[in-house]
């Protein structure tokens, strides 16, 4: 890329100077640490996007998706790390997915709850951390349950004494090793496809920018290879889309 291109990309994207990333810490599969040291592959892919437009890079944390989406929405960040779903589309342009997540429920062992269909009947209440892409996902296609929402989806399953709650697949699974009156429903009840945005308001070439980059480092392995370090699964690094 020329550098003339370089620096109208990095005016566009980042126009305080500082590219401003939103990172949720609250997905540990992502991102990992404090706000003062965050780490995980959305880190690394924040100084990578910033390496490559010449930017300093700056971290703004976050403990919740929803938090991470209204800074983005609002004007103070530049780049956020979430999951595609319809309900952030009208404000976000998004790149390929890098990493794909699953979305698992949780129920007492003894519950009648044997698949994800059998959760989705009436008088079921799910938890779900209020903002997360399950709970977007969850309130768009769930046609007899009923959602309950809170700052922690386990939290409100558990202070609440609902029929099921609902999370990512490794915090949710680790929740439950030293619970063994709780099990997992199998298999995952959606794959939640995380990738980079940024607002609708940048320039179509920039948005193109994003897109070939991300694909690029998914395809290449620094995805892969980004998540070893931080110790999660590589193979959770986003099949190449076509």
């Amino acid at each position: 890329m020329e550098i003339t291109d370089s620096t109208a990309l990095a005016r566009d994207l980042a126009p305080t100077g500082v590219l401003r990333a939103s990172i949720n810490l609250g997905n540990p599969v992502l991102a990992q640490g404090t706000p003062d040291a965050p780490g995980g592959v959305t880190v690394d892919l924040a100084r990578e996007l910033a390496r490559r437009l010449g930017l300093p890079v700056e971290f703004v944390c976050f403990d919740a998706a929803r938090k991470s989406y209204e800074a983005m929405a609002t004007g103070h960040a530049d780049l956020c790390f979430l999951a595609i779903e319809p309900a952030r589309e009208a404000e976000i342009a998004f790149t390929p997915a890098y990493v794909h997540i699953e979305g698992v429920y949780a129920v007492p062992a003894g519950s009648p709850l044997r698949t994800p269909e059998d959760v989705d009947r009436p008088g079921i209440r799910i938890g779900v951390k209020q903002g997360s892409a399950y709970d977007l996902y969850l309130t768009r296609t769930l046609r007899h349950a009923t959602v309950v929402r809170g700052p922690e989806g386990v939290d409100v399953f558990h202070s609440e004494k609902l029929e099921a709650a609902a999370g990512i697949r490794q915090p949710l699974t680790e929740h439950l090793a030293e619970r063994p009156e709780l099990r997992l429903v199998e298999p995952a009840f959606m794959t939640i496809r995380q990738a980079v945005g940024t607002t609708r308001t940048r320039r179509p070439e920039t948005v193109r920018f994003l897109s070939e980059t991300v694909a690029h480092l998914t395809a290449s392995g620094f995805v892969a290879e980004a998540l070893s370090r931080s110790g999660q699964n590589p193979a959770l690094a986003a099949p190449t889309e076509r």
